[in-house]
C-alpha cells in the first residue's frame, strides 16, 4: 500500500496506515466524548522525574560556562540564528540592492548590471522591461520593491517545505507529552503583531506539527471559528480515534497568547489594545472563558476545555505563566515569571533547576491545580530558558528593534512556513468584512514602517486548501480574489498610488509542499502595438 504524504509525522504516519489496513475489516467505533470536568490526577510530576537535591549546584564545566543555563540548549539556539540570519538578511539585502540601482540606472549597460547585481544578493531575476524603460525616466521603485518581497517569500516558502528548517516534522515525542500531560489537542492564539510570529517555533519551542495556530489582533480569537475547530477535532477522535480515542480522559487545551513590553510598556506594548498591559491580560481571559462558556453551552459540561493564558514580553522573549486551578480559573495579577526562574535557577544543575521551576509553577496559583497542566507549564517555561539566552547571546539580552520592524502582511488562512519574530504581520480571516480591525491595525503600522518613506505596503493573500476534496483549489483562489479585491476597495486610496501591492497564493495543506503563487498586482508593462 501507498505510504502517506511526506512531511506526516511518525505517529501521524502509523495511524494514517492503521486506518488504511482497517477499511477491509471491522472497525469499531469509538465511544463519544465523556472527558470530565476535571481530569484524574497524574501519576507522576515533572519534579518527581527530575529528582536529585533542590539546593544542588551545577558542576563547573567548560560545556556550560557560567553565563549560559542549564537547561538551555545552545546546539539548537546556533541552528534558529542560523535560519534567522538566512531569512532576514534575503529581505533585508532588498533596499540597498535597490539604493544601488537608484544610483546606476543611467549608466550603459544599465539592464545587463542591474540583473547581475540581482541575481548576486537577492539570488533571483527582476522584471526585464523595468529595467529596459528605465532610460526614459525614473525606475518604478516602488513596483521593483514589491516585487523583490513578493519573490523573497516565495524563496523563503520553498526553502521551509523542501529543507524543514526548523525541524517542525519531528514532534512525535512532544506529541506524546502532550498526551502524558493529559492534552489531545494544543491550540494557541498569539497576537498578530509580528513581534509574536515567532512565539512557537522560539519562544516556546514547540514542534509545529504539534500546535494549531491562530493569530488575532490583541490574541482577540473568534469564537464561534474556535468552536467549530473544536466541534471537527471532537468529532475525528468519535469517528476515526484521532489524535486519540473520544472516550480516553484528555483535553482540548486553548491558550491565548499576549504580549508586554518590558523596556517601553507605554509604547511599545499591544497595539491592539492602546499599550494597556492591563487591557490585554484582561481581555485575553475573557475571550478564553467566553470560549469555555460556548462549548459547555452549546454542548455540555463534560465537554469543557482547558485554559492558559501566557504573556510574552517582546523585548526579551521570556514568558510569564499565569497558572489556572483545576477549575480553570487564573489570577490576572499573578504569574510565573521565567526570567526569574532562569536568574534563581542559574547556578543549579540541570535536575535541581527542573525541580525548582517544577515547585515554583505548584506556588504559582493559589488553588488547588491539575498536576498535567503544571507538567506543561513547567515544560514551557524550561523551552523559553533557551529562548532567553538566545536573546542574551545573540541580541545583547534585548532586541534592538523593540517596535515594529516587519517586512510584509500575510492575510488569510495559511502561512505555517512564517515563523521567525518581526516577519510578518498576520491577519488571519475569511473575509475583509469580519477581519478588518486586524487588517486596520496592520496598514496602520505599515503607513508608519513604508509609506512615510515612499515605499509600498506589501501583503500576501494565502488561502490553503485540501487538495483531496474536489474543487478545493479553486474555491481558495476565488476566496483570495475576493479578499484581494475588498481589500483594494478598503484602501483605495494607498492602491491607486501604488503604495500597496497584493499577492495571491493558495496552498494544498493535506501536503507538506510550498504555497503556489496565482497572481499578483503588480503589472509589468510589454513592448507591443495594437
Amino acid at each position: 500500500q501507498p505510504l502517506p504524504p511526506r512531511g506526516f509525522s511518525p505517529r501521524r504516519r502509523a495511524w494514517l496506515q492503521a486506518r488504511v489496513r482497517a477499511c477491509g475489516g471491522n472497525v469499531q467505533r469509538p465511544m463519544a466524548p465523556t472527558a470530565p470536568r476535571r481530569r484524574p490526577a497524574m501519576v507522576s510530576s515533572l519534579a518527581d522525574r527530575a529528582g536529585g537535591n533542590a539546593a544542588a549546584r551545577r558542576p563547573s564545566s567548560a560545556v556550560w560556562p557560567r553565563d549560559q543555563h542549564p537547561l538551555s540548549d545552545p546546539t539548537r539556539n546556533a541552528e534558529l540564528h542560523r535560519y534567522e540570519q538566512e531569512v532576514k538578511g534575503a529581505f533585508d539585502r532588498i533596499v540597498p540592492v535597490l539604493q544601488q540601482l537608484s544610483l546606476q540606472q543611467h549608466e550603459p549597460r544599465f539592464p545587463e548590471v542591474a540583473q547581475a547585481l540581482a541575481h548576486a544578493e537577492l539570488g533571483f531575476a527582476l522584471p526585464q522591461p523595468i529595467l529596459e524603460n528605465a532610460w526614459v525616466g525614473q525606475l518604478d521603485m516602488r513596483t521593483l520593491y514589491a516585487w523583490c518581497v513578493f519573490e523573497t517569500y516565495q524563496r523563503i516558502s520553498d526553502q521551509f517545505f523542501s529543507d524543514d528548517p526548523l525541524a517542525g516534522n519531528q514532534g512525535d515525542a512532544f506529541e506524546q507529552f502532550l498526551f502524558d500531560c493529559g492534552f489531545h489537542l494544543l491550540d494557541i492564539t498569539p497576537c498578530a503583531d509580528g513581534r509574536l510570529a515567532h512565539a512557537i517555533a522560539y519562544a516556546l519551542r514547540i514542534p509545529l506539527s504539534c500546535v494549531r495556530r491562530r493569530p488575532h489582533a490583541g490574541a482577540l480569537f473568534d469564537i464561534e471559528d474556535t468552536v467549530e475547530r473544536w466541534v471537527k477535532t471532537e468529532h475525528r477522535r468519535s469517528r476515526e480515534g484521532y489524535p486519540n480515542a473520544a472516550h480516553d480522559p484528555t483535553r482540548y487545551l486553548k491558550c491565548v497568547v499576549y504580549h508586554f513590553s518590558s523596556i517601553d510598556p507605554s509604547h511599545e506594548g499591544c497595539a491592539a489594545h492602546g499599550s494597556d498591559d492591563g487591557l490585554a491580560v484582561s481581555a485575553g481571559m475573557a475571550r478564553l472563558k467566553a470560549f469555555r462558556e460556548a462549548v459547555e453551552k452549546g454542548f455540555c459540561c463534560g465537554a469543557s476545555v482547558d485554559l492558559l493564558l501566557i504573556g510574552l514580553d517582546t523585548d526579551t522573549d521570556a514568558i510569564r505563566v499565569h497558572v489556572p486551578d483545576r477549575d480553570g480559573e487564573a489570577s490576572l495579577d499573578q504569574w510565573v515569571d521565567a526570567r526569574e526562574l532562569y536568574a534563581e535557577t542559574l547556578g543549579l544543575d540541570s535536575a535541581a533547576a527542573r525541580a525548582h521551576i517544577a515547585a515554583a509553577v505548584q506556588a504559582g496559583c493559589s488553588g488547588p491545580t491539575d498536576p498535567g497542566m503544571n507538567q506543561f507549564i513547567a515544560r514551557l517555561i524550561e523551552n523559553n530558558i533557551s529562548q532567553i539566552d538566545y536573546v542574551k547571546q545573540f541580541h545583547g539580552g534585548n532586541y534592538s528593534d523593540a517596535g515594529h520592524a516587519e517586512r510584509f502582511i500575510g492575510v488569510g488562512i495559511g502561512f505555517k512556513e512564517i515563523h521567525l519574530r518581526n516577519l510578518t504581520y498576520f491577519a488571519h480571516l475569511d473575509t475583509v468584512e469580519e477581519g478588518a480591525p486586524d487588517l486596520d491595525v496592520g496598514i496602520k503600522i505599515f503607513s508608519g514602517l513604508n509609506v512615510t518613506r515612499g515605499l509600498p505596503i506589501p501583503v500576501v493573500v494565502r488561502f490553503d486548501y485540501r487538495g483531496s476534496v474536489p474543487g478545493a483549489r479553486e474555491r481558495a483562489i476565488a476566496n483570495g480574489e475576493r479578499v484581494m479585491a475588498a481589500m483594494q476597495n478598503r484602501y483605495s486610496d494607498l492602491f491607486e498610488k501604488g503604495l500597496l501591492h497584493l499577492l495571491l497564493s493558495v496552498r494544498d495543506r493535506n501536503h507538506f509542499v510550498p504555497s503556489e503563487t496565482v497572481r499578483s498586482t503588480i503589472t509589468i508593462p510589454t513592448p507591443g502595438g495594437h
